[in-house]
């Protein structure tokens, strides 16, 4: 049985006969020999039960090697060799190295087929293969909303399905043309708003009432009300349709559109009333002050804007830069303000009245941004301003590399995802049509007059794809075609 025997054993057990054994392997075309001795150091896995077993049990050999030549004394296994090279490390260094340009999802089944435990990673590979894995779950969502967007489920009633159609035309813009449509006009009404809000305030546009206030010409204020119509129909279709109304309610960009619409109605209710009691122009002011969030309102597309989203990432992932670029900041402003009251205390005109309004000449100082409602006005003073201004330039500058870097990592990242995302559903709709093909003509002649027909449950993915969804989750594809 064994390559270059040494002893023999007719037993499974590890006995000392085992240990002293050698047997040969063929890997993928690569013969190595390897050693009973050091291969029970890990009895569990796949090499060390090969090892233990008894030469005549010819069905433990079979299940346990892809095959077996008992003249040459040679197991063959059709596996990768270079993922056998790493593997092999855990039975002499007690760990495993993943080299360079191994698929990290690949490695792992080539370790679940040697029956050698993932613990045995290096430390930076498992941090590779976390970081693999998580891609591949958000692929697998991306493929998951794909395929929810186009099935349709047969149990739900009519209102559901009306609540659904609703929700995809308001809030998924990619799925149809007369979504995109209303995405298109939502767009040009928030952008007509905002302009007609910043016109309104121009002293020549506005018009004097009978009391003498200048309030807003009558044409822009019908344009507000139809703006202010329009997002309130789109509010309450999005929360009809909303599958989750608690979270809708409570979301901010929602939160937004809420509170962007009401100062409307607020006004609009204390003017039909009447509020004597209270100071009208008052009211207005701070309705107009919330009115200022409509323009919060353009945020609401980042949902539908990739370059939207990277940005929101990218500061996200740099909470430790601008933490470090704020910190920087602080102690620069605080001792380049300080500094700077002391050396102009002896300058009769001096504008530094104290370190604290110090602090806005040292922020317009080391941002570069220089006002110059304050400055300096003796030697030392400006040669502090000089040091400050090159202190600015240098603070802003480290974090900005790191920052930068979060963001293209990120949108090539999106850019990967959602290309393995249409390769997964290419994939799975060749998968269908072949073993559509493959099913008999007197069963599907059979199967479509019973009208009942169901789509046969995908056969096993090879050892090289990933299976990025479950087979039920693949054969909506082929319902949904």
């Amino acid at each position: 049985m064994w390559g270059v025997p040494r002893t023999r054993s007719g037993d499974c057990n590890g006995s000392q006969a085992s240990e002293d054994t050698e047997i040969v392997v063929n890997i993928g075309g690569v013969r190595q020999i390897l050693y009973g001795d050091v291969l029970n150091r890990y009895p569990e896995t796949r090499l060390a039960e090969l090892v233990n077993c008894s030469s005549g049990n010819v069905d433990a050999i079979s299940s346990l090697c892809d095959d077996y030549d008992p003249g040459k004394g040679e197991f063959y296994f059709d596996r990768d060799p270079d993922a056998f090279k790493c593997i092999v490390e855990v039975y002499y260094f007690g760990e495993i190295h993943m080299k360079r340009g191994f698929c990290p999802i690949c490695f792992t089944k080539e370790m679940e087929f040697w029956k050698v435990d993932p613990s045995f990673l290096d430390e930076c590979c498992k941090s590779n293969l976390n970081e693999k894995e998580e891609e591949l779950a958000e692929i697998a969502d991306k493929v998951k909303l794909i395929l929810d967007d186009l099935e349709g489920d047969p149990a739900a009633g009519r209102w559901e399905r009306c609540q659904k159609f609703l929700w995809k035309l308001m809030e998924k813009p990619e799925s149809s043309l007369p979504a995109r449509i209303i995405a298109i006009v939502s767009f040009l009404f928030i952008l007509i708003s905002s302009v007609v809000m910043c016109v309104s305030t121009i002293p020549d546009v506005q018009v004097v009432d009978a009391e003498g206030n200048h309030v807003e010409h009558p044409t822009l204020d019908a344009i507000e009300t139809a703006c202010i119509g329009w997002f309130t129909v789109e509010y309450i279709l999005r929360l009809i349709s909303s599958p989750n109304k608690v979270h809708f309610a409570f979301s901010f960009m929602n939160i937004v559109d809420f509170m962007a619409i009401m100062p409307f109605y607020v006004v609009l209710t204390l003017t039909y009333l009447g509020a004597a009691m209270m100071e009208l122009a008052n009211v207005q002011q701070a309705v107009q002050a919330l009115r200022i969030m409509r323009i919060a309102r353009v945020f609401k597309l980042a949902r539908h804007s990739s370059g939207l989203q990277t940005l929101t990432y990218a500061l996200k992932r740099s909470f430790k830069e601008l933490g470090l670029l704020l910190m920087y900041m602080g102690v620069g402003i605080f001792v380049f303000s300080a500094l700077g009251y002391t050396m102009e205390q002896s300058h009769p005109e001096t504008l530094f009245k104290s370190i604290p309004q110090s602090f806005w000449w040292a922020i317009i100082t080391m941002t570069t941004v220089g006002y110059g409602d304050i400055y300096p006005k003796t030697t030392l003073g400006r040669c502090n301003a000089a040091i400050s201004f090159l202190c600015g330039v240098i603070a802003i500058a480290l974090p900005i590399h790191p920052i930068i870097n979060n963001f293209v990592i990120y949108y090539n990242k999106q850019k990967v995802l959602e290309t393995a995302a249409k390769h997964e559903l290419e994939l799975m709709e060749l998968q269908s049509d072949e073993r559509t093909d493959k099913v008999p003509r007197r069963c599907r002649r059979s199967t479509e007059a019973e009208g009942m027909w169901e789509s046969p449950v995908p056969a096993a993915l090879s050892d090289t794809s990933v299976p990025l969804l479950t087979d039920c989750s693949r054969t909506r594809l082929q319902s949904c075609k």
